[in-house]
Parts: C-alpha cells; sequence; structure tokens
C-alpha cells in the first residue's frame, strides 16, 4: 500500500489537499426527496425481487435533471404481479414497454419524465420517497461528445433502443397495488 503523500502527488499536492481536509465541514446525509413535481431523466430500468417476500417487479432509476435537487435519484416499483397487473401495465406502457421480453432489454437513454413525488412513512416512521405517478415528456438528444465518431462511422444495429418508443399518455393518480 502507498503513502498519501505519494498517490496526492509531490509538490505541495499534500499541503493543499491537508488545508482542503481542515476547512471543509463534511456533507450531511441525503433524506428522502420533498414531496413535489420533478423533471427527471429515467436512467435505468431493472428487474428485481422484493427482499421481504421476493416479490417480481421492475425497478425505475430516476436522476432529477432541474432545480434544487438535480443530480438525486428517485426510485419506482413496478411490481409483475397479477394483482398490479393494470398498473405495471399502464406505467410500463408510458415509456414504450409493451412486451414482457423488453424488459430484459436497455431501456432508452434520455426518457424526460415529470414525476409526482410524495413522502411517505413505513410503520417504523421511516420516511421514503414515493413516485404517485409520472409522464413521460419526450426522450431528450445527448449532448454531442466532440470526441464521439462521427454518424456515418456506425454500424447499424448500434442502437439497443431500437426496440421501445417512449408513448405520450396521460395518467391518473397511482393506484399501486401492494404486492
Amino acid at each position: 500500500m502507498g503513502k498519501l503523500t505519494d498517490i496526492l502527488g509531490n509538490g505541495g499536492g499534500f499541503d493543499d489537499f491537508r488545508d482542503q481536509w481542515d476547512n471543509t465541514e463534511a456533507a450531511d446525509e441525503f433524506g428522502p426527496l420533498p414531496s413535489g413535481e420533478y423533471v427527471a431523466h429515467i436512467v435505468n430500468g431493472e428487474l428485481e425481487q422484493s427482499r421481504s417476500k421476493s416479490t417480481p417487479g421492475y425497478k425505475l432509476d430516476f436522476k432529477v435533471i432541474e432545480g434544487d435537487h438535480a443530480g438525486r435519484h428517485f426510485w419506482h416499483d413496478v411490481w409483475l404481479t397479477a394483482a398490479a397487473l393494470p398498473q405495471a401495465k399502464r406505467d410500463l406502457g408510458k415509456i414504450g414497454v409493451t412486451d414482457l421480453a423488453q424488459l430484459e432489454q436497455p431501456l432508452p437513454r434520455f426518457i424526460r419524465v415529470k414525476a409526482k413525488v410524495v413522502l411517505r412513512r413505513d410503520d417504523d416512521g421511516t420516511e421514503n420517497s414515493r413516485v404517485r405517478r409520472f409522464d413521460v415528456l419526450g426522450i431528450d438528444e445527448p449532448e454531442k461528445d466532440e470526441f464521439a465518431p462521427d454518424d456515418d462511422t456506425t454500424e447499424a444495429g448500434d442502437n439497443s433502443t431500437d426496440n421501445f418508443t417512449a408513448a405520450d399518455h396521460d395518467s391518473d393518480d397511482n393506484d399501486e397495488v401492494k404486492p
């Protein structure tokens, strides 16, 4: 194992960092997002099972892209049970998932949504952010990477999102059925 002075560099790097260390307050822990509406990107979707009952589901990971909480994440569980199927088809249909096989493929990147988030208090008093509903606003164009190859140099079939289209559907309040 190396020394801290070695990895921080010579020539005063260690002293500068020591000064920053001594004069920096530790960050607060992140709590749940406050209730409200957030504009976010869906940055991931993956199959899951609940910890307590092994209920099958699909977890959507949202990242806030506007406002005071930009950069923060929140999640939405879409339960894949017979009782929750109407809500699952509603929520997954919003992001273009119309076939179960699509749940094993990557989601399109940069799906922009407006999500209504509420605080929920569990029986033990723990507060969690919960998605009450979300509506797809569109798919954003990624920022152009100046080092990326030109479009004409990419091969056909490279786009892993060919099987998806983001649907613009209005949604009612979340009628979530517990698993």
